[in-house]
């Protein structure tokens, strides 16, 4: 059962609950409990709120939980909430500022209306802006970090830093640190750098591309966008399909008739540990048919049913 306690005496101004579902934080509705959650006011609530963490306490952020499968025994720790819908949007000396807690969407039609270019595939990316920052996300020929100036980044001692893209490897759908671990701290804010574009044509672009994506994803189920990167020359869908594998379920979930690389949880009934069984069948039916192996491109976070952390 989930428990809310009173902050007044920590004076902080979010939410915190124990015991917390995340089902209903994650677009594929299944999953278990966040020990901690906490949803920040705003960016100065979130710096103070992570200053009174124990330095050993785990600490995870997610956004509109549109890339990620928490598995049914929950997450130890603390998990933060990043989506704001009142998220900050400015244009800066040149630059789009936007903070992590913001809708790619609302981005990609913010930057249209300044008149920027290539900016109109985030209306495609179903998450937040911090989640775009964390995975590269990408589609329709576009990738976040290729329009990134700079970054601001929330460390584990409650306070901000500014960072480059040279502070980063950034690939395909992949961002860590210099040495291979994943990025330190979290992702509060980012400036991005587009070039000068036509405000209609981009309008009119966005249009075309949330089109094509109703068309051609099952976006009336749950789900959790593209399961697999695309391999090298090739579409993880195409491959998928290839192997028969459209329609086939393990317990509530399916992949997708629609579109072979999304796996969809129709009743909403679906276990975590079902999904992540059926995205094992997949990749290992389509390496022993195809001899290609397919990389998640969702992550997956949080403990098996009665695991342990």
């Amino acid at each position: 059962m989930m428990m809310h306690e009173p902050l007044a005496h920590l004076r902080l101004r979010g939410t915190l609950a124990h015991d917390a579902p995340l089902a209903r934080h994650t677009t594929w509705r299944a999953g278990g409990s966040a020990d901690t959650l906490y949803v920040p006011a705003d960016r100065d609530d979130l710096a103070a709120f992570v200053r009174t963490l124990p330095a050993h306490e785990p600490v995870t952020a997610i956004g509109l939980g549109s890339n990620l499968l928490v598995r049914d025994g929950g997450v130890r720790g603390t998990v933060i909430l990043m989506h704001n819908p009142g998220a900050m949007l400015a244009v800066q000396d040149g630059l789009v500022y936007a903070d992590a807690g913001l809708a790619s969407p609302k981005l990609a039609r913010f930057a249209a209306l300044h008149g920027c270019g290539e900016a109109e595939f985030l209306a495609g990316i179903p998450g937040t802006v911090g989640g775009a920052l964390a995975m590269n996300a990408g589609c329709y020929g576009g990738a976040t970090w290729t329009h990134v100036a700079r970054v601001e980044v929330l460390g584990r001692d409650g306070t901000f830093a500014i960072r480059t893209p040279a502070d980063f490897c950034i690939g395909y759908r992949t961002v860590t640190e210099r040495d291979g671990a994943p990025p330190r701290g979290i992702f509060t804010a980012a400036w991005f750098r587009f070039p000068p574009g036509d405000a209609a044509a981009a309008r009119a672009r966005i249009k075309e591309l949330l089109a094509r994506r109703i068309a051609s994803q099952p976006l009336s189920l749950p789900n959790a966008g593209s399961v697999f990167r695309n391999p090298p020359g090739d579409h993880a869908a195409r491959l998928v399909e290839s192997c028969g594998l459209k329609g086939f379920a393990i317990g509530g979930a399916r992949v997708s008739e629609k579109h072979a690389n999304f796996i969809v949880n129709p009743g909403r009934d679906a276990r975590a540990a079902d999904i992540e069984a059926l995205i094992a069948h997949v990749r290992r039916v389509v390496r022993e048919r195809t001899g290609v192996e397919l990389e998640p491109e969702v992550r997956i976070i949080g403990v098996p049913k009665g695991g342990e952390a």
